[in-house]
């Protein structure tokens, strides 16, 4: 079972530089086997083409080294505040992929203008506030994942599987490692849009409640119906 964890993971994290969204060591996957308790992490920066399964680093939630013996990823203590939090994810991802992290420097949320973004967020993808000097100062990465978790305080996470930390960049998650990516990817796609669309109109407003519900509905809602059975 581990193995087949460490599989994924390393596909997922292959994933990122299929679909472009890092650029040397700058983003990570990790996923989580909540039966046991085992998070599966890329290690620290190294590099897509030295990476391979059995580099994969193994823990559990309160961040030992089960398996391993490279040092994890440096957002490690990140992911795994997340996952203590949000019990419904599977899988994390972390980039620094270009449009979202215009957004996420800006501090700006992601406005839902259109049925493309509806179709995967409900609603805007949210910015966390900035991190104070006493965060950023001691237990950075663990903070990281603390600004996070109160954004989401009156939020769904699985809802909006996605958020921008403020002058840092994305955070995605989804059920497994792999669709934690797909929502990375969909993020960076909807964050241009979003960019395209305020240059196009600037004052463009955000797609109206019947219409986002619809789309967020008809796919993920109890009675959905997109897709095959």
């Amino acid at each position: 079972m581990q193995e087949e964890l460490k599989q994924r993971v390393y596909a997922a994290n292959m994933d990122l530089q299929r679909h472009g969204l890092v650029v040397f060591t700058w983003g990570n996957v990790s996923g989580i086997d909540r039966a046991r308790g085992i998070v599966a992490i890329k290690p620290s920066g190294i590099g897509y083409d030295e990476l391979s399964p059995e580099k994969i680093v193994l823990l559990d939630l309160q961040g030992n080294i089960i398996e391993g013996e490279l040092r994890p990823s440096s957002d490690t203590a990140t992911h795994l505040e997340l996952y203590r939090s949000f019990d419904g994810i599977g899988g994390i991802t972390h980039t620094h992929s270009s449009y979202a992290t215009m957004w996420a420097q800006a501090q700006r949320e992601i406005p839902c203008f259109g049925t493309t973004h509806a179709d995967h967020f409900y609603g805007p993808v949210p910015v966390t506030d900035a991190m104070t000097p006493k965060e950023i100062e001691r237990d950075y990465e663990a903070n990281t994942g603390r600004v996070i978790v109160r954004r989401f305080a009156n939020l769904d996470p699985l809802q909006i599987p996605a958020v921008l930390v403020a002058n840092h960049g994305p955070f995605t998650w989804g059920a497994g490692a792999g669709e934690s990516v797909t929502n990375a990817v969909v993020l960076e796609e909807v964050a241009r849009m979003a960019w395209g669309t305020l240059e196009v109109n600037p004052r463009q407003q955000a797609i109206s409640k019947a219409l986002l519900d619809k789309h967020y509905l008809r796919k993920h809602g109890k009675n959905a119906y997109y897709g095959q059975t």
